[in-house]
C-alpha cells in the first residue's frame, strides 16, 4: 500500500501539473498559448491524463476520488497484477481504509501538482488579471451559477468517466492510458461546457486549497460557496456508475 500512495501523489501531482498548467496558458496575460481556446484546454486535460496515469502504474492510476468510490462500489479491485498464466501476484483490495488512503494520496497529489503549475507561470500570475481568471487556472466554476443543476452536470460527466474507466477493465484494448486521455478530452467537449467539468473532487479541491494559500497577486475569493459542487457532484456521480456497472458490466 505504501507503493500505492506514493504512486497516486506522484501521479496526481502530474495531472495537475500539466492540466493546471494548459489552463494557465490559455487564460493568463502574456503567455505564449494565450487565446488557445477551449479545445487546447481539453487536450491539454487529457493529455495531462495520459501523463499521470503512466506515473501512477504502482497504484492502477485511480488519481481521481471518484474512480476510488467507484471501484469500492462496484467491489473491484484498486489495483491487480497477473502472472503470465492469469494468477493474481498482486492485488489491493477495496475496503474503505484502503479508499480513504488513497484519496488522502490524491489529494496531497493536487495540491502539489497546483503549487507546480503556480511556480511554472509565477510571473503571469503576478501580472494585473480579473481574480476570476486566476482562479480559473485551480478550480472549475459555472458558466451559469445553479448549484442544483452544476451539480447535476458534474454527476452526469463523472458518471460517464468511471463507468466507462470500469468498462475498459472488462473489455479488450490495446490503447491503455491513451483510452483514457481520449475519454477525458470527450467528455470535455461534450460535457464540459456548463461547469468545466472537474469530474475529479481533488483535482477541484487541492488546487483551490492551494489558490487560498499561495501569495498571487490580486486573485480574489477562492469561491468556497460553489466548492461543494464540483466535490459531491462527482462523488455521486461515480457511486451510481458504480452501482450500474456492478449490475451491468461486472
Amino acid at each position: 500500500m505504501q507503493h500505492a500512495f506514493w504512486s497516486e501523489i506522484l501521479g496526481t501531482a502530474m495531472l495537475l501539473l500539466l492540466g493546471a498548467g494548459v489552463v494557465a496558458n490559455v487564460i493568463l496575460p502574456k503567455t505564449k498559448g494565450n487565446g488557445g481556446g477551449w479545445l487546447l484546454i481539453n487536450f491539454g486535460w487529457g493529455l495531462a491524463v495520459f501523463a499521470g496515469v503512466y506515473v501512477a502504474f504502482k497504484s492502477g492510476a485511480h488519481l481521481n476520488p471518484a474512480v476510488t468510490i467507484g471501484l469500492l462500489t462496484a467491489d473491484q479491485p484498486f489495483y491487480q497484477v497477473t502472472g503470465p498464466e492469469g494468477q493474481v501476484t498482486l492485488s489491493i483490495l477495496p475496503t474503505v481504509m484502503n479508499a480513504v488512503w488513497y484519496i488522502i494520496a490524491q489529494l496531497i497529489g493536487a495540491f502539489l501538482g497546483a503549487v507546480l503549475a503556480w511556480l511554472a507561470y509565477k510571473k503571469h500570475f503576478d501580472q494585473e488579471a480579473e481574480p476570476g481568471i486566476k482562479l480559473a487556472v485551480f478550480s472549475t466554476g459555472p458558466e451559469l451559477r445553479s448549484y442544483a443543476w452544476n451539480f447535476v452536470t458534474e454527476a452526469i460527466a463523472t458518471f460517464v468517466l468511471v463507468f466507462i474507466v470500469i468498462a475498459f477493465g472488462k473489455t479488450p484494448s490495446g490503447l491503455g492510458p491513451l483510452a483514457v486521455a481520449l475519454l477525458v478530452v470527450g467528455i470535455g467537449a461534450s460535457l464540459g461546457g456548463p461547469t468545466g467539468y472537474a469530474i475529479n473532487p481533488a483535482r477541484d479541491l487541492g488546487p483551490r486549497i492551494a489558490h487560498a494559500v499561495l501569495p498571487i497577486p490580486g486573485k480574489g475569493s477562492s469561491d468556497w460557496a460553489y466548492s461543494w459542487v464540483p466535490v459531491f457532484g462527482p462523488i455521486v456521480g461515480g457511486v451510481l456508475a458504480g452501482l450500474l456497472a456492478n449490475a451491468y458490466i461486472l
